[in-house]
């Protein structure tokens, strides 16, 4: 099965070099490496367990509004436009309102994955940093002689 899929993921890989895609992705590789990492981030079966909607503040700044809220400002006539927005337009737009509904939840979704993608990168950076780190200190001891190491 590992055979099909790896010429599956190479027919990829040459079709998306021959349509202008990274010149990096000529490298099986890494072609294979960012291909894991993206089908990892895109696999996760709960992407509302994620670490950056966490640290956005306000989920209403990044997550699409789906509800429609019709209200007015004005104190007098307020409750005569809000009743013909509900009554008379409403109605009238509802099919866009329903369309672009679906469009946000898959914008939704989109977001949800691409935040996957940034975490799993973001771990990637951290484990590979702590692992430079770690051979920088081992050098480092290396050099002023250190027969622990």
């Amino acid at each position: 099965m590992s055979g099909i899929e790896a010429a599956v993921r190479d027919e990829l890989r040459r079709r998306l070099v021959a349509r202008g895609g990274p010149a990096e992705f000529r490298d099986p590789a890494i072609f294979t490496g960012v291909h894991a990492l993206l089908a990892r981030a895109a696999d996760r079966r709960d992407l509302d367990a994620l670490l950056l909607p966490e640290l956005l503040a306000d989920e209403e700044a990044w997550k699409p509004a789906v509800e429609l809220k019709i209200a007015s400002h004005r104190p007098v006539v307020g409750p005569v436009i809000v009743f013909f927005k509900r009554r008379v337009i409403l109605p009238l737009v509802r099919w866009l309102f329903e369309y672009t509904d679906d469009n946000f939840r898959r914008q939704d979704y989109v977001n949800r994955v691409v935040m996957a993608c940034l975490e799993e990168l973001a771990i990637d950076n951290a484990r590979l940093r702590a692992e430079l780190e770690s051979h920088r200190e081992h050098g480092a001891h290396r050099e002023h002689g250190d027969p622990t190491l």
